[in-house]
């Protein structure tokens, strides 16, 4: 099962406007919710993209496969996963800061987007310098 580029590009428009729109009412005080409620919309998605990503990285593993991309690919796919699974920690630091679960200074719930963004650059780095023979 493929979702085409307008499937996926709706699922996105609407799990952001969904957040958004209960960010807006949080922050003005209009609904007076759990963060980790707020930050649902964003987690259902996050979760559909690592279920999508799991399985593509498992049919790799089936009998018969050609990997036309070879270990590349699959370094890739691995580092998507581990992009996701940053982006998680730092939504659940940041919403057990804001609930007042943690007392953990907002430098220390910063890391692991830190962590992500540097990993971002490195990747955007590798793809516009590819590996040059001279």
């Amino acid at each position: 099962m493929r979702m085409s580029l307008a499937q996926r590009v709706l699922l996105t428009w609407i799990f952001t406007l969904v957040f958004l729109i209960m960010l807006v009412l949080k922050l003005d005080d209009k609904i007076h919710w759990n963060w980790f409620l707020i930050f649902l919309p964003i987690w259902v998605f996050d979760t559909i993209l690592l279920i999508m990503l799991g399985v593509k990285m498992a049919g790799r593993c089936k009998p018969g496969h050609d990997p036309h991309d070879g270990v590349q690919g699959l370094r890739k796919k691995a580092w998507y996963a581990a992009a996701m699974l940053l982006k998680l920690a730092f939504c659940l630091t940041l919403c057990a800061r804001l609930e007042g679960l943690t007392e953990m200074k907002l430098t220390f719930v910063c890391i692991p987007l830190w962590t992500l963004l540097l990993g971002a650059m490195t990747e955007l780095g590798f793809n516009i310098f590819p590996n040059r023979r001279d």
